[in-house]
Order: structure tokens, then sequence, then C-alpha cells
């Protein structure tokens, strides 16, 4: 970013900019072309003609040679009148060119001993007629050539300590080990707190941090002292780099960004030469914040995983710790950070004196994601009949991100159908989109619709008519994304925690396609491989690390579910026996066969809704809440008081077949 100088900051001090000497070495190119010029012209004898020595002879017996110099083998001469050349052409004029009134020419070994000539020269010249002995340029020739060799090892090493200095001290292109900070220009419209929507308990953890930016004299004189270190955790999307910028914008201080991958490169030492250089930039502009993208790069637990306790990510990493270490109680300087895996950030880094301040942002709350709408739809034209109160309500679990993405592709939809506003229509089908997947251009026919419909009629049936299961919105065996149909299950509350009977539920929604398909055509397919995997997945987290097994008992069990690469599972062996294990599965294998077996049972009672719903979705191929309630008749769905949780959340995403 360009910097900034009015933006705002108590002592604003320029950025570091190194330049790069364009003409400091002018000379030596100037001095290489001299020497090249000197060698190109030192051996020819410009103006002079060269002429075969047959009609040197010729024009000597005619008396047309004014002077003559001959060394060794070389003559050198001149007319008394230019000749016509032997190969004449016409110049413009009509008349044929001649030669120029200097000449050159060689002595053939037959004419050395030619005693004639010599006394001819004499005759006809007198004093004009010269014999000297040849040059010796041996020594002129190896001393220019000495010369050119030196001035071109000279040049390479020029060239080559630029470019070393272009890598490691800010040359050519700009320095290899500068930490390539950004710093953002806030411009005329600086981001505020007012520009972030739905975090106010964030907001007021930050809003310390902002305070002593602005005036550090007002705890530095009870003895107070701010964190040093400010961490952010969440999901991704949730606004973490724009709380960073905000918080720059509320001090109206420097604020410098860079991603944690940006210190990582395949030279050793660069990574801490960054990390210093990054440092230092932020000191000399000081009141200001330091923000460090996706610290979990180079953060990482050290000496865990597969890279050893040398790598040049471990070094990087250990800067960091020095140079926060190095900071001042004085000096005003916040490092922010950002991660959304905490659980691999090394202790060192996260103890008091480094990143002291951990805050979690969170995804936002109904109360959060209506003010988030309200933001983005600011600049956006709503029709009438647009309630951002319900579509807050329909939108559990997404982040601020997701619904920014949300409000841009209504407003896509809403352009391409050239409409002057946004249309409730609009923003469903952007919800849809964003949900289930774009539509495919595949179309089901035949048997294979027939199965998709009693598929995911299974799941609509029983999520319809099992109390703990979300509310479907949206039944379609349209093909969308990665599947071949969906039912969508919005939930309706924010919620916090989760039974045991909701989570079984739950398992038996999700195994209800699967025992549609095998009541109605006797068989399984792979439509549920899906569903499959993320009720065993429940079902393992059920047993393992919630206790809900009255055969393991109140006991978590961990498998190192983590990668290697990523944590310390290498270092940490499973804590539980082969017996165990084999407990474990047989208790998950327990939970899907029940779930599947009552899902069975519920279908079989309930034959002919499930055989309506798969009619009528094969007749339209998408069915809504209102036409399953006149299908099916009154939902079981009963609407809870709380937040949203893993598992709420996860049923926010469609089912696939």
């Amino acid at each position: 970013m360009p910097d900034s100088s009015d933006n705002g900051s108590p002592s604003p001090k320029k950025m570091r900019f190194h330049r790069t000497p364009t003409g400091s070495n002018w000379w030596l190119f100037a001095v290489l072309l001299a020497i090249f010029a000197w060698i190109y012209f030192s051996d020819s004898h410009g103006g002079r003609s060269p002429i075969s020595y047959g009609m040197f002879r010729e024009q000597l017996t005619q008396k047309n040679i004014a002077k003559v110099d001959i060394q060794g083998t070389r003559v050198w001469g001149e007319f008394v009148e230019a000749p016509i050349a032997p190969d004449a052409k016409v110049d413009a004029s009509g008349k044929p060119m001649r030669l120029n009134k200097k000449f050159e020419t060689s002595l053939s070994p037959m004419s050395l001993s030619d005693p004639d000539l010599d006394t001819l020269l004499r005759k006809q010249l007198g004093d004009a007629y010269t014999v000297s002995e040849p040059t010796d340029n041996t020594f002129s020739a190896m001393l220019v050539y000495l010369l050119v060799t030196g001035a071109l090892f000279v040049g390479l090493w020029f060239l080559f300590r630029r470019a070393r200095d272009s890598f490691f001290t800010g040359g050519l292109t700009g320095g290899f080990t500068k930490s390539g900070a950004r710093r953002y220009d806030p411009g005329s419209k600086p981001i505020t707190f007012n520009d972030v929507a739905g975090l106010e308990g964030v907001k007021n953890e930050l809003q310390e941090v902002v305070e002593f930016l602005r005036s550090p004299a007002k705890f530095q004189r009870l003895g107070a002292r701010v964190p040093k270190g400010v961490l952010l955790m969440g999901p991704p999307g949730t606004g973490k780099t724009l709380l960073g910028r905000a918080v720059a914008g509320e001090a109206a201080v420097p604020f410098f960004s860079i991603n944690g991958s940006e210190f990582i490169q395949m030279f050793v030492g660069v990574g801490a030469g960054r990390v210093r250089d990054l440092f230092n930039t932020a000191k000399e502009n000081a009141p200001a914040i330091l923000f460090i993208d996706e610290i979990d790069a180079v953060g990482r637990h050290r000496g865990a995983g597969i890279g050893g306790g040398h790598d040049e990510r471990e070094q990087t990493l250990n800067q960091i710790l020095s140079e926060m270490d190095g900071f001042t109680p004085t000096e005003s300087v916040i490092v922010m950070a950002a991660t959304n895996r905490p659980d691999v950030l090394d202790p060192a880094l996260l103890r008091p004196g480094r990143f002291d301040r951990h805050i979690t942002v969170d995804r936002p709350t109904l109360k959060g994601r209506l003010a988030i709408f309200k933001v983005h739809t600011r600049d956006v034209p709503l029709d009438a009949d647009v309630d951002l109160e319900r579509l807050a309500a329909g939108t559990v679990g997404l982040t601020g991100a997701d619904i920014r993405n949300l409000v841009n592709e209504a407003a896509l939809w809403a352009s391409r159908h050239d409409k002057n506003c946004v249309s409730r229509d609009d923003f469903d089908y952007a919800r849809d989109k964003i949900l289930m997947g774009a539509k495919r251009e595949e179309v089901l026919v035949g048997e294979e619709k027939s199965m998709c419909a009693y598929h995911e009629s299974g799941h609509a049936l029983l999520a319809w008519l099992v109390p703990g299961v979300d509310r479907v919105h949206k039944v379609s065996i349209i093909p969308r994304g990665r599947a071949l149909g969906v039912t969508q299950l919005l939930p309706e509350e924010d919620r916090m925690n989760v039974g045991q009977s909701e989570l079984e539920s739950r398992l038996l929604f999700l195994l209800g396609g699967r025992a549609a398909e095998k009541l109605v055509f006797d068989q399984y397919t792979a439509g549920a491989e899906d569903d499959l995997n993320r009720a065993t997945q429940l079902a393992r987290r059920m047993v393992m690390h919630w206790g809900m097994s009255e055969r393991l008992g109140p006991v978590a069990f961990r498998d190192g579910e983590d990668h290697p690469f990523l944590g310390r599972e290498m270092a940490e062996p499973r804590r539980f026996s082969e017996y165990t294990a084999q407990v474990i599965d047989e208790e998950v294998s327990r939970l899907l066969r029940e779930a599947s077996d009552k899902a069975t049972e519920m279908l079989v009672e309930h034959r002919g809704k499930l055989d309506a719903m798969a009619r009528r979705l094969e007749e339209i191929e998408t069915i809504d809440d209102a036409e399953i309630e006149r299908l099916v008749g009154p939902s079981a769905y009963k609407p809870r008081n709380g937040g949203s949780d893993e598992a709420s959340d996860s049923s926010s995403e469609p089912t696939a077949s």
C-alpha cells in the first residue's frame, strides 16, 4: 500500500525506502565501449582503398603514384589522381565511380625479390618513397586484451554484487530479506468499529487496545501494561482481518499487515531477517499495529511433526518470540494475529508477555447476522418483500463473509434479470446456491430419478416426523454441486448445546435416504456415501468425545485425528488398548444399526406418505415446506431457545444423495 502521511498518527514518520543507484557505474560501460571502439578502429585505415598488386604496378608505370611507404609486406600510398575502380559502378550523375586517393596493398613473394621495383620507386618518387620496419604491436595488443578482460571481470563483479544486494540488502528488486509488509492506506474513509457488525463482545475487548494507542500515558500513569499481542481465533470468514483494520482506523495509527507464509523461504535465515525488518519498520512508525494473518503457518509447535527442530520455520518463530520479548513497556506497538487453528500454535507464542490476550471471533448470532445484513445491503436497493430478520433467521451458521457473498449473489441474479431492486426470490436463489450448490446440466430420468426421489423423500419425511431435527426448508432432485439430490434443513435459532436424543434423531435423519432405497427397491446404492460418512463421524464423536455409550462410560478417547505435519500426534500415541478400540467400533456400529432399523420401521409405518412425497418430487422436482405439509401433515419440529453448536451447524448443510 502507498505510504500516507496524513493518517492521523500522533508522530508520523516516513517508511523506509531503499533507492537503487541507476547511474553509479555508468563510467564502466563508457570505458568498455571506448576500448572496443579503439580495438575496432586501431587496425583499420579509414579512407584507404584496397587494391591489387597488379593495379599498383600498373599505376606506378603510368606515373600515377605520388607517395609510397612500405612496411614489411604492406604498402601504403597515395595516387596523383584517383583512378577508376576496376569494377566501377555508375553514380547518380552517370559517371563511373573512382577509388579513394589513398590506397593500400600487399607485396607478393615474387615482388619482394624484384630488384627493378625498388629502382623504379626511387627513380619516380625520390624522397616520397620510404621504407621502414613494420611496427611491433604485440605489447599494445596484449595490453588492450588484458584491459578488456579485466574490465569484463570488474563489470561481472559489480553485477554480482548488485544482484547479491538485491537479495539480501535491498538492491535492484527491493530486498530479499525485506518483510514485504503492506501498509494499509485508509484513504478518506477509514474502517472503524461501525463497519464491523455482529461482533459487539469482540469490539469491547479491542476497545482497550484502541484507548492505549490513542493515549498510552493514561495507562502508564498507573503502571498498567497493555497486552503486547492480541490473538484473534475463529473460523474463516468471521472478520478477523477486518477487526485489525478497524482497530487501526479507530486509533488512527499505521497498520502493517503480512501473511504468515510470507516469512518462509528456501534460503536459511531469510524468514528471521524479514521478521527483524517487520518489527523495525513498526517501531519506526510507532504507535502502530502489526497484523500477522494465518500465523499458524509459522507459529506451529516446535519439534513436532516431520520438520525436526532446526528447520527454517522454527528459526523464524524463534525470531518472532525474540522480537516480542524485546518490546519495552513504553513501546506503543501492538502485534495482532489471526488464525483458525489455535490448537497447533506453540505454547511459547501464547504465554503472557507475548500473545497474552486471546479473543474468540465466532460465527455471528441472530442479532449479529441481522446487523451484518444491514451493513452489506446499505448500497443495495431492496424490494418491499425483503425481510432481513427472516433472512438472518434462515442463515444460522453462516459467517460474515458468507452473508456478504449471499447479498452479492442475490444482487448479481437480480441484475441478470434486469430488475431495478433485489427481491425476496433473489435472496432465496442466492441462499440455495450457496448452501446447496449451483444447478448442474445433468437431468435425472427413469429409474435413477425415481431412486433419487425416494432417497430424498426418506430424508425429508423422517426430518418432518421426528422431533429434534431442524426444520425442513426445501427438497430437490435437481443435481446441484456434487449432489444428485438435496434435502435442505434450516435451523431457526442459535444453539450452544445439544442432547443425546437430538443427536440420535440426527442419525435417524441421515440414514433415512438409505433406508428408503432398501425399502422400495430392495437394494442399496452408492448415493448414500456422504450420508454414511457424516453419520459415522457423528456416531464416533458421540462415543469417543461425548461419553454417550453406557458400555464405555464417561471416558473421552483420543485417536490422533490431527495431521502429523500440523500438530503433535506423532509424539502422542493412542492412549487406549486394542480391546477398547474394538469396543468403540462395536458401539459406533450399534448406534448406526439402531438408527437404521428405526428409520426403516418409521418409513414402513408411513409408507403412504413416503410414496406421495416421492411421486410429487418426480413430478415437479422441487418441493418446499408448505408443499410437504400439504402432503404429510403438521411437522413435529418444535422451535427451541439457544444458539448454534457443531451438530446443529452441520444441519444447515444440505444432505446429498
